[in-house]
This record gives C-alpha cells, sequence and structure tokens, in this order.
C-alpha cells in the first residue's frame, strides 16, 4: 500500500502507546529490525502552548520516515494549529486519535469521546487536512459500546474530506482492552472504504496478523499490547507476511542485552530518576518467561538506582 509518496508494502505498524513508545522505544525497536513506530499520542493543546514535554514526545531526530505523529483534541482549529506545529518538528504523517478509552481524555470531549460526535469528529480531520500537506491519517474504535457501532460511518465521513488511512481498534470504549476483538468490523469498514485500512486488536504472534489480514482484507496491521518486551514481535511479523516463514525468537542472551540497550538510553533521554521509574515496567515485561521470573519482577521494582536495575538484569545473563 501507499502513504502519500510512501510505499508501504504490508506494513505492520507499532502502535502509539502512551508511556511506552517514546523515543528510547522507537529506536530499540528500529534497532531489532522494526519499521513504522509511531509516537506517543500528543495533546495538540499542550503543544499549542510548548510544553517541553510535549515538545521532548515530538523529538524525531535521526528517525526513519515516515515519521507519524499523533494527535488527540477535539476543537479544530486547535488540531489543525497543531498539526503544522508538529510538521515543523519534520513530521511528515498526521495520525488523529479518536479511540483512546482513558477516561480523563474521554471527559474532556477528547479520544474515544468523538465515536459519539460525528460531526465534529469529521470537523476535526478536515480541519487537518486542509491545514497540512502531508497525509493524515486516523485511528478509531469501533464505537462506543456494543449499541453504538459507529466504525463504517465515521469512516465514510474521514474518507469524504480526505483521510488518506484508517486503523481500526476492533474494540469499543466501553470494552477498554478486555475481551476479544470484532475482526469482523474490520471486514465491513474495509468493504465501505477505498483508503487503506489497517486492523489492529489481538495480535499477538505473527500468525495472529496473517489470519486477519485473511478473516478481513486490511492492508496492515498494527501491534500494541503484543510488541511490550517484544520489540521482535513486529519484525517477525512483517517477514512472515511477506514470506510466509515464521523465524525463531529472540534467545534469553539477546532480549537481556536489547533490553540493557534501552534502559541505555532511556537513561540519555530522560535522566536517572525518571528514566529508572520508566524502564522498570519494560525491565518486566522483557524478562517474561525468564526463571525465577516473579522473584526478579520484585527486585526490578524494589530497585533503587539504575545500577540496580542493571545488575538484576545483567544476572540472568551470568546464568
Amino acid at each position: 500500500m501507499k502513504l502519500g509518496h510512501f510505499e508501504l508494502g504490508v506494513p505492520v505498524f507499532l502502535a502509539p502507546l502512551a508511556g511506552v513508545t517514546d523515543k528510547a522505544f522507537r529506536e530499540t525497536f528500529c534497532a531489532v529490525g522494526g519499521e513504522h513506530a509511531w509516537t506517543e499520542m500528543i495533546s495538540a493543546q499542550a503543544l499549542i502552548y510548548q510544553n517541553s514535554r510535549t515538545l521532548n514526545i515530538l523529538d524525531l531526530r535521526g528517525e526513519a520516515e515516515p515519521r507519524i505523529i499523533q494527535l488527540f483534541g477535539r476543537d479544530p482549529e486547535t488540531m489543525a494549529r497543531a498539526a503544522l506545529l508538529a510538521i515543523d518538528c519534520s513530521a511528515n504523517v498526521i495520525d488523529i486519535n479518536m479511540g483512546c478509552p482513558v477516561p480523563k481524555i474521554v471527559k474532556n470531549g477528547e479520544g474515544a469521546a468523538l465515536l459519539k460526535d460525528l460531526p465534529r469528529a469529521q470537523a476535526i480531520a478536515s480541519a487537518v487536512v486542509q491545514a497540512v500537506n502531508v497525509p493524515v491519517t486516523v485511528k478509531i474504535r469501533l464505537g462506543w459500546n456494543d449499541d453504538e457501532i459507529v466504525a463504517v460511518e465515521l469512516a465514510k465521513r474521514l474518507e469524504s474530506v480526505g483521510v488518506q488511512m484508517l486503523t481500526v481498534h476492533a474494540r469499543t470504549r466501553e470494552q477498554f482492552y478486555s475481551g476479544h476483538a470484532n475482526w469482523e468490523w474490520i471486514r465491513r469498514v474495509k468493504k465501505e472504504v477505498s483508503i487503506p485500512i489497517i486492523g489492529n486488536g489481538d495480535v499477538f504472534i505473527p500468525e495472529d496478523a496473517g489470519r486477519l489480514i485473511e478473516q478481513t482484507g486490511c492492508d496492515g496491521v498494527m501491534i500494541g499490547r503484543g510488541a511490550l518486551g517484544n520489540p521482535w514481535l513486529i519484525p517477525l511479523t512483517q517477514h512472515y507476511l511477506k514470506y510466509g516463514v515464521i523465524l525463531p525468537e529472540p534467545l534469553i542472551e539477546e532480549r537481556i542485552q536489547v533490553a540493557l540497550q534501552h534502559f541505555d538510553r532511556v537513561l540519555r533521554y530522560k535522566g536517572e530518576r525518571i528514566g529508572l521509574n520508566e524502564m522498570r515496567k519494560h525491565a518486566v515485561w522483557y524478562i517474561k518467561g525468564v526463571r525465577r521470573a516473579a522473584q526478579l519482577r520484585g527486585e526490578i521494582m524494589h530497585s533503587r538506582t539504575p545500577n540496580d536495575l542493571q545488575s538484576v538484569l545483567r544476572q540472568i545473563l551470568q546464568r
């Protein structure tokens, strides 16, 4: 598939995950062979106010194209202004979040709240499309709940105003991340619009991605939670979709070495205090399946210094 002038083949995207897909994670992801990483979602309002933390999220230096920035907000004019600022920071695709289920986002009329206000959702997309000269994409959920599925209607509205790609997370807002993704709705959306559709939800192994594409006809796949502690999943899935071959997963030694490299990047970008706090969760994800993982998780969560956490990981290598 193509997105603007970018030829993506059958893309496997790393989902935008708040508090996870920061620059250190994206660099680690690319180092193990991943492509097409999105930023964490960024508040349009905070970007306009030049919030320092928001500007740090927008650090795209040295990253491969397409550089995809995800924005969220509820006001069309604010979203358009923020999109222009993102382009000034070297973004070359603007994605709009219309699916985040978190209460603090929804209560402000942002994220998944837009599933209950389709005219506003359409107006936001239209304003951003008209403001920028790069592809505009949108990520949605199926609807607010099972009784209010709006994915097909919303997809048609977004296509009509010039949105060039749509990612469909096949859950409702009410589900959050529980239950099962209903891939049937991805198939229905794909049938009703001509723009590329990216399927999202319940892809945890490469074969899941193959089944998702086969069952829905979607043009690509987005992986979120499956990549936690396992950035290899995206390149392994890409290889499977291209060649039909399942490559072996990395050995424990490689996983821990990459975790240590990831930690070095986190410390470089965020310093010791914030870096340690944020890396604890990543380290717990990296050691999933390792012998004595429960004990090691306790040691990781109680680490007081970066050296403490690094020592826990190095002990695994020594064993």
